[in-house]
């Protein structure tokens, strides 16, 4: 690898205004950081096949891919580029999830700037950051040999996606509008996570979810 004044960050995320708040906030830890943006998994692909980086920041829920599907990609084209997935999705129920998919850190996008500081610097000097929350949820599997919930460890990270979906009541149409799949796709996912939580109904999922989020 060649040698680099400056850090070089690429930030992913669909929504342009948290976008711009991160490259602000990095700035002023890092202001020689060179930062580039992208709004896509597709795009962040052709960034990283030409450029070379040092920390990817992304969120998860973006078009044209999925975050397992990137992690891999990175692996395999830039296997020394640090991994931050930066997400507005709860910490214990996912950070866990993306930390096993080979991301080296997960942020909360609720963090405070202290806590977005401290995982730019753990994540550029050590590749890895996990907030004192993923911190007990390691803990405890390490104690008890298995993770909690083990119905949902089950799941697939697109099962959990549509079952958050479905919890909050929007309809398969509108979910499969947004995930960019058919219509009877959403129904197959649906039926299988029924079957793995053994449940019959939304209002049980949602109680489920409720429970699993404490």
């Amino acid at each position: 690898m060649s040698s680099k004044i400056n850090v070089r960050i690429i930030v992913a995320d669909d929504h342009g205004i948290v976008r711009m708040g991160l490259i602000q906030t990095i700035k002023r830890f890092r202001p020689d950081a060179v930062i580039l943006e992208v709004e896509d998994y597709k795009s962040m692909y052709k960034t990283i096949q030409k450029e070379e980086l040092d920390l990817a920041i992304m969120d998860v829920n973006m078009p044209n891919g999925t975050v397992q599907e990137a992690i891999d990609y990175i692996k395999i084209h830039q296997p020394s580029l640090k991994i931050l997935i930066f997400s507005s999705q709860d910490e214990v129920l996912y950070g866990m999830r993306y930390l096993k998919m080979g991301a080296g850190g997960y942020l909360s996008k609720q963090s405070s700037t202290e806590e977005i500081e401290t995982a730019l610097s753990a994540m550029l000097s050590k590749g890895r950051y996990v907030s004192d929350n993923i911190k007990e949820e390691i803990f405890f599997e390490t104690l008890s040999g298995s993770p909690k919930n083990s119905s949902f460890e089950m799941l697939s990270d697109r099962e959990l996606q549509i079952a958050n979906k479905l919890a909050e009541g929007i309809p398969l149409k509108e979910i499969s509008n947004q995930l960019n799949l058919h219509s009877s796709t959403i129904s197959t996912y649906k039926n299988r996570l029924f079957d793995k939580l053994k449940i019959r109904s939304i209002p049980e999922l949602v109680e489920i979810l409720r429970l699993y989020n404490k």
